[in-house]
């Protein structure tokens, strides 16, 4: 399948799953994004200006042939009698030159190069285009994190205000010191402040998915709360070899070697012979006789036509065919270089990924549970506070540990959802049609602040 012709069915694929709703879902925003956004079109026009070098590559190796045509007229004659306005002479010419390469190992090798260095670009589009999944999964879920915390910190703010207020009432009929109407105060203060740098959060999340698509998307549908929670398939050496095999930017760099070491081929042959075929044709018609009577005669006719071998040995050149070897040699090496350095940085992040991925399975079940025991060790202390065997400072503590669980739990579930896509992106194994399975865990809702 062709490059160009690949995007656009991903793209058709996404626009078949795309269904009329009230919100924004993950599918309809990445589809945007395939179209609009800067990167991958940047990328896109860097990957078809890419192809264009195999031509230019190739071109060295098919026939040449130019053409020329010329029209000749002058005026000969004794000093003193010539004229611009006698141009009694004429010749006309025209001919076809066709030159072939026979035996170019430089350009042979060049183009070879040419062809592996096209297989790097067309790899390191594909990472761009997985790389555009994670920015918009990312960004879409930051949004709906941001929207978590605001609706977090509005709820914090609010009780904090029903304490503070709650706490002066109780202090104005003599049952607490004015102590603890500063410690109420304080806590509604700093939840105050929380909800002002929430707000931000949210417009600052709005944007950042703005600009990947270049369109606003107010509303978003939700991720689902029975969104399933599992630790990541098969063994972590399985995930590594399929990375080793499937990353798009080791593939790449392994590409730029195979292309580089063509280049140093390339780069050796300039110390070869090289045969060309050269083939002419011209036709001439000149009538520049002149008789004795002064009248202009013609000369006739004179066609001409030519086959030639030529064989080209390099000899000295100031040592710039060595120098050019020897940089090629050199780039080779730091080429090879790179590409295992691609290969360890691999490994290490797909082993990473794996164990994030099974570490935020776990995370999520400990850090629900932190919320049920956080909301009994508040309800808890409030009866405490309530009887005099607690104070104020008690009860704000234990009320912001309860936020401090849900904003966790919150961070953790979308945290699993973008580690996930992460992980197979790191495999090389991550398509559009991940995103197309995630939205069915979406709820045809808008997501607010509550």
């Amino acid at each position: 399948m062709g490059r160009i012709t690949r995007t656009i069915v991903l793209a058709a694929g996404l626009l078949a799953c795309v269904k009329p709703v009230f919100a924004d879902d993950l599918v309809s925003i990445l589809e945007l994004a395939m179209r609009n956004d800067p990167a991958l079109r940047q990328a896109q026009a860097q990957l078809n200006s890419g192809q264009e070098q195999v031509r230019l590559a190739r071109a060295s190796l098919l026939p040449q042939v130019s053409a020329n045509l010329s029209e000749q007229r002058q005026s000969t004659g004794p000093e003193g009698t010539i004229s611009f306005s006698d141009l009694n002479a004429n010749t006309r010419r025209y001919g076809v030159n066709i030159q072939q390469s026979l035996l170019n190992m430089t350009s042979w090798y060049s183009y070879q190069g040419a062809k592996e260095a096209d297989q790097a670009r067309f790899y390191n589009f594909a990472a761009q285009e997985q790389e555009l999944i994670i920015r918009v999964a990312s960004a879409y879920f930051n949004v709906l994190r941001a929207i978590d915390d605001l609706s977090t910190s509005r709820q914090e703010e609010e009780a904090a205000m029903r304490q503070f207020e709650r706490t002066r009432q109780r202090e104005e009929v003599g049952l607490v010191a004015i102590t603890e109407v500063f410690e109420s105060q304080a806590a509604y203060d700093l939840a105050r402040n929380n909800t002002i740098l929430a707000e931000d959060a949210v417009s600052s999340s709005y944007e950042a998915l703005e600009a990947i698509t270049g369109q606003p998307h107010p509303n978003l549908e939700i991720l689902r709360e029975d969104f399933p929670v599992t630790p990541a398939d098969g063994e972590m050496e399985s995930w590594v070899q399929e990375a080793l095999n499937s990353n798009p930017q080791l593939l790449a760099a392994n590409y730029s070697v195979e292309a580089q070491a063509r280049t140093v081929q390339a780069r050796r042959s300039e110390h070869l012979p090289t045969i060309g075929l050269q083939s002419s044709y011209s036709n001439t018609d000149s009538n520049t006789g002149q008789g004795a009577d002064g009248s202009v005669r013609s000369t006739g006719v004179i066609e001409g036509f030519s086959v030639a071998v030529q064989v080209s040995i390099p000899l000295y050149s100031g040592h710039a065919v060595t120098a050019r070897r020897s940089q090629a040699e050199y780039d080779l090496i730091a080429q090879q270089e790179q590409a295992s350095l691609i290969r360890r940085q691999t490994t290490q992040n797909i082993r990473n990924a794996y164990r994030r991925v099974n570490t935020d399975a776990l995370v999520i079940a400990q850090r629900q549970q932190a919320i049920v025991s956080a909301q009994s060790a508040l309800n808890a202390i409030e009866a405490g506070y309530e009887v005099g065997t607690r104070n104020i400072v008690d009860v704000v503590q234990a009320r912001q540990q309860l936020f401090v669980a849900l904003r966790n739990y919150s961070d953790a579930r979308y945290n699993y959802v973008v580690d996930t896509l992460q992980l197979k992106r790191t495999a090389g194994v991550l398509t559009p049609q991940d995103i197309i399975d995630l939205n069915e865990w979406l709820a045809d809702q808008p997501a607010t602040a509550q």
